[in-house]
C-alpha cells in the first residue's frame, strides 16, 4: 500500500510552529495519513489473538514527534498502549509541537501513568508486556537504563524489561555523543537493548518531514514483530538499486 506524504510547506529558518499539516490534530488534510486521533477502543483481534501490548515512554528530549507517530501508528493497528511521559516531555510536547500532553495521553489505548507513580503494572515483571519504546529517549534516561537506576516509572519500566529479557528500544536522540554517552549505549546494547538513533534514511527519497520521521517509526515496530510494510513512506524498505 503506497502512503501519500505531505510536503514541506515553510523554508523558514524557524522550525518551531512550521509543522507539516499532517501532524497537526483535527486538520482534515487530502495527504493526511489513516492515523486516527479518536479515542475510541481498539478493534477485537480476529480468531481469539491477542494485539501486541506495548509500554511508550516518551522523555524531554528533542523529537517528541516520534513518539506521537508511534502512538498513532498502534493505534491504528489496534496495539495496547501503556503510556509514560516525563515532565520535561510534556514540556517539549508543548514546544515544538501543537499537541497537548492531554491531547497525546488520549492516544493511548489503555491508559497514561504519572511518571512517579511506581506503583503502576510495568514495574512488576509479573505484569506481561510486549517490550517497550521510549523515543525520544534523552541521554539521562539512557544513562539511568544503564546504571539500573530506577526512580521513576520511565526507568523503572525499562529496568523490568532488561531483566524480564523483553524487547527495549532506546530511540536516542543527541548528538555529537561523548565518550559517556556510547559508553551506556554499548553497556545496554550488550544486554540486548536495541539503541536506535533516529537517523534519516535518505535512500527512501522521502518527501518531507513526514516520511522521515514515519520511517523511523515503522522501523522501530520491527523489533516488536509489528508489520509496518503498508504504512512504510517513501520507497519504502530497501530492495537494491531498482532501475
Amino acid at each position: 500500500m503506497r502512503i501519500q506524504s505531505h510536503t514541506a510547506q515553510s523554508t523558514s529558518i524557524s522550525l518551531r510552529r512550521t509543522i507539516p499539516q499532517t501532524l497537526q490534530p483535527g486538520l482534515p488534510s487530502q495527504n493526511a495519513r489513516p492515523y486516527s486521533s479518536t479515542p475510541t477502543t481498539p478493534p477485537k483481534p480476529p480468531n481469539g489473538l491477542k494485539y501486541n501490548r506495548l509500554i511508550i515512554g516518551m522523555t524531554g528530549a528533542t523529537g517528541a514527534i516520534y513518539g506521537i507517530r508511534a502512538l498513532q501508528f498502534l493505534r491504528t493497528v489496534g496495539v495496547e498502549t501503556h503510556l509514560v511521559m516525563s515532565k520535561w516531555a510534556h514540556v517539549t510536547i508543548k514546544y515544538e509541537t501543537p499537541w497537548t500532553p492531554e491531547s497525546i495521553a488520549n492516544l493511548a489505548t489503555a491508559r497514561n501513568y504519572s511518571i512517579r507513580d511506581l506503583s503502576a503494572p510495568m514495574s512488576s515483571g509479573y505484569w506481561k508486556s510486549d517490550g517497550m519504546l521510549i523515543a525520544p529517549c534523552s541521554v539521562k534516561t539512557l544513562a539511568a537504563t544503564r546504571a539500573g537506576y530506577a526512580e521513576d516509572l520511565i526507568s523503572r519500566s525499562a529496568d523490568v524489561c532488561i531483566k524480564e529479557r523483553r524487547p527495549l528500544v532506546l530511540g536516542v536522540r543527541e548528538t555529537p555523543l561523548s565518550a559517556i554517552h556510547l559508553e551506556n549505549m554499548l553497556a545496554l546494547a550488550r544486554l540486548g537493548v536495541v539503541i536506535f538513533p533516529a537517523v534519516p534514511a535518505f535512500y527512501t527519497r522521502s518527501r518531507g518531514l513526514d516520511d522521515i520521521v514515519d520511517h523511523s517509526v515503522m522501523r522501530m515496530m520491527d523489533y516488536f514483530g509489528i508489520e509496518s510494510d503498508g504504512f512504510m513512506p517513501g520507497e519504502g524498505r530497501w530492495e537494491g538499486f531498482q532501475k
